[in-house]
């Protein structure tokens, strides 16, 4: 009879038993390559699942950017090039140029002009007449366009470029109840996963100029990684198995296509 001792099993002559070891191994071994093959399917299948996803997600923000998105871009267009149109001069803006004070000078004059239209709508000729005439005067600073809109706003267009040529614009419309009350967002066509109502609480309030410029800067670094990308698949797409991304581009994981690097001499 075997019997049973703190170094495994021995038969009744003593001697070990390394045909049950070898099978247990063999088990284990076999239960290791079972394991590994589940959890590849399991994988792909999530890889697959996750591909469906991010396929629905394209087709649905590409859905809503033309039916709401594309509204209001058009509309504020227009509205740009109506005030770029009907501008009595234009001023490009280097370095110290660009400042608060401008940007004061900015403010104050869409106001007068929003006072000035009441009063000529109201016909108030006495009224009219010490309203002094405000030129329409547009700003060219860098990528940004800086505007007079009707209603005491100014709008900011932004011209974005990779590899020195154009692409999107986009706008953002600033608005305040008064020369002396802080400006707020109304409307703009930056993307939605872009973090301008973060930016606009950190910055809008206590300094308008910072808050343009960083607008800018986040448009055209969302530009660039995004065409990036795009560059990346037309030259390299037959190397690339799987390209995953995040809406704002900062996020990126692919996959290396496999190749059968063995040949025949």
């Amino acid at each position: 009879m075997p019997e049973f001792c703190p170094s495994g099993l021995r038969s009744g002559s003593g001697n070990p038993v390394p045909a049950a070891i070898a099978a247990f191994r063999r088990t284990m071994s076999m239960g290791e390559v079972n394991f590994a093959q589940a959890e590849d399917v399991r994988l792909e299948t999530t890889r697959a699942r996750l591909s469906n996803v991010l396929k629905r997600h394209g087709e649905l923000t590409e859905k809503l950017s033309r039916d709401s998105d594309k509204t209001v871009f058009e509309r504020l267009q227009r509205e740009f090039e109506a005030a770029h149109a009907s501008q009595t001069q234009e001023i490009c803006l280097d370095g110290e140029q660009w400042n608060d004070g401008l940007l004061a000078t900015v403010r104050e004059r869409v106001h007068m002009e929003a006072e000035r239209k009441a009063t000529q709508v109201q016909g108030d000729a006495a009224a009219m007449a010490i309203l002094p005439f405000q030129e329409k005067i547009t700003y060219k600073v860098g990528n940004k366009m800086i505007c007079c809109l009707d209603g005491a706003r100014i709008g900011v267009q932004y011209e974005t470029s990779f590899a020195g040529e154009p692409c999107e614009l986009f706008h953002c419309v600033l608005e305040s109840k008064s020369f002396l009350e802080k400006m707020t967002v109304t409307e703009h066509t930056i993307p939605f996963f872009l973090p301008i109502r973060e930016v606009e609480n950190d910055y809008l309030s206590s300094n308008a100029m910072k808050f343009i410029d960083h607008v800018g800067e986040l448009l055209q670094s969302y530009v660039d990684r995004r065409e990036q990308v795009r560059l990346i698949k037309e030259l390299y797409g037959n190397q690339i198995g799987e390209l995953y991304c995040s809406l704002p581009y900062h996020m990126i994981e692919f996959v290396i296509a496999d190749f059968d690097c063995n040949s025949e001499p």
